[in-house]
């Protein structure tokens, strides 16, 4: 798509937008009831292109991505007219707190409420890994907030691209949604264009390029990024449940592809063996012998993050540290699960986020050292810890900055609608789900509405010394100040 037509593509949805088309909370249920009709009814189609882009086994597209998606929509739609209500404030005396009192009397008589107002036209940006639901999963909060929105599905994930193109506008108004297939030219040509918001899932390389772009008209943009996601493992844990868990949540999410996947593992130096021997049954269990013809392990998603993986093991000094797996057939773009034990810092594999089925374990003399060696690098998207010790999750949750993080389990934060869900520093800006979906495309605008009354002579000048003792009893919260002010305090001669 040239950029002349990306550019007549904004200009229509802008003059829809204009019309006040999606502003109306019966446009967004329509939209939203719509995308869960697609999902329900073309359920099928979409396990069959996530099937045909990663090799992703039915019941994970199912679990992790199309039940996701609907159950996204149906919270939103439960939600939707309570969430666009103006949140109303009587601003009147009350002496709750300090910091109300003053606020009050300023305004007083009067009263105020807080509008989420719809940005405008936004664009979203999708991933590859989770083609399907990191594209749908934005698109509806933005239409909840009354949005007009343009997807871009990832090209990487072709089959998923191309699905949407066909099938969203069948099932939402794309007068008001659209979709934009291509590669790196039409992304270009789409950030050249003015947005009101950018919601970009991906990369830190990429979501510099993005953030630059939106630099250049002023645009606020929601980052989800990703980053290395530590799994601290404590001794003090139930091992084979920690080790189910980890593993599911490492090689069950799209075999490690995932920007939630634990990228290494941290335990003790004494606790290390067990935790190994343990991680092997689980992996043995859970994916046989021979791993690489395991229809529960998705593929690799193309030849170049195959051989970008590839090579991360390769490398010598991390060869020789594989403890468990390392088998590759590039013909059907498989890597086994593969761990590995105390691989050396310098290397890429331990410097770069891994995002496959690649899984060192760190270790350390004491478990509390891992919370210092995970602070020592970017904050990442999550983290994790897996212990009964409650002092050593305080100091977890107190301690560790992450995006989001779980104790003894992995990735089960992100199912929760009531958390948000977004990195902090290099893992990312902003946060979406449930709710917090419909903020991130809403501006909250600040409403004050007074009448003709309750005037204070105070308020204007000249201001004689009477009149300044008035206003600061007023700003300092003085109930006297405000009785003196309201009935006309110092009288003004006329």
């Amino acid at each position: 798509m040239a950029e002349e037509e990306v550019a007549a593509v904004v200009g229509e949805l802008r003059g829809s937008f204009r019309s006040g088309r999606t502003r109306a909370a019966e446009w967004r249920a329509a939209q939203l009831r719509g995308i869960v009709r697609m999902v329900e009814e073309r359920e099928g189609d979409i396990s069959d292109a996530l099937h045909s882009d990663l090799a992703k086994p039915r019941m994970e597209s199912y679990l992790h991505e199309i039940s996701l998606a609907k159950a996204a929509c149906t919270f939103a739609l439960k939600g939707l007219k309570t969430w666009m209500k103006p949140e109303k404030m009587l601003i009147m005396l009350t002496l709750i707190n300090d910091d109300q009192v003053p606020a009050a009397l300023t305004t007083f008589p009067s009263t105020a409420q807080i509008v989420s107002e719809p940005l405008g036209v936004v664009l979203v940006i999708s991933a590859w890994n989770y083609p399907f639901l990191l594209s749908i999963d934005p698109v509806i909060g933005a239409i909840a907030a009354g949005n007009a929105v343009v997807l871009k599905p990832s090209e990487i994930a072709p089959a998923t691209s191309a699905l949407f193109a066909k099938l969203l506008p069948e099932y939402v108004d794309s007068s008001c949604i659209k979709v934009v297939e291509g590669g790196v030219p039409e992304t270009t040509a789409l950030l050249e264009q003015k947005w009101d918001k950018i919601f970009y899932t991906g990369s830190g390389n990429v979501g510099r390029i993005v953030m630059a772009a939106a630099a250049k008209h002023l645009t606020p943009v929601a980052l989800e990024l990703g980053g290395k996601c530590p799994a601290i493992v404590d001794s003090n844990t139930d091992l084979h449940v920690t080790m189910k868990r980890l593993a599911v949540g490492k090689w069950g999410c799209n075999n490690g592809q995932a920007c939630i996947a634990p990228d290494y593992v941290i335990t003790t130096k004494s606790f290390a063996p067990e935790l190994v021997d343990s991680l092997k049954r689980v992996l043995k269990r859970f994916y046989g012998e021979d791993p690489l013809q395991s229809e529960d392990l998705s593929r690799i998603v193309n030849s170049n993050h195959f051989r970008r993986l590839t090579n991360l093991i390769e490398d010598k000094k991390v060869a020789q540290k594989i403890v468990y797996g390392g088998q590759t057939d590039e013909k059907q773009l498989k890597i086994a699960p593969t761990v590995l034990l105390d691989v050396p810092l310098d290397t890429t594999l331990m410097a770069e986020e891994i995002f496959g089925p690649l899984l060192p374990i760190v270790t350390v003399d004491k478990i509390e050292d891992s919370i210092q060696f995970i602070n020592s690098r970017t904050k990442p998207l999550a983290a994790y810890l897996f212990t009964k010790d409650k002092k050593l999750q305080e100091e977890f949750v107190s301690n560790v900055p992450a995006g989001g993080m779980l104790v003894n389990d992995v990735a089960l934060h992100l199912a929760n609608p009531h958390l948000p869900f977004g990195g902090v520093g290099d893992s990312g800006i902003g946060s979406y789900h449930g709710k917090f979906s419909f903020d991130c495309f809403t501006h909250k605008k600040a409403v004050l509405i007074r009448g003709f009354g309750g005037e204070a002579t105070a308020r204007y000048p000249p201001y004689t010394i009477e009149k300044q003792k008035i206003l600061r009893g007023l700003i300092n919260g003085s109930f006297f100040a405000l009785i003196l002010a309201l009935l006309g305090f110092p009288k003004e001669r006329r």
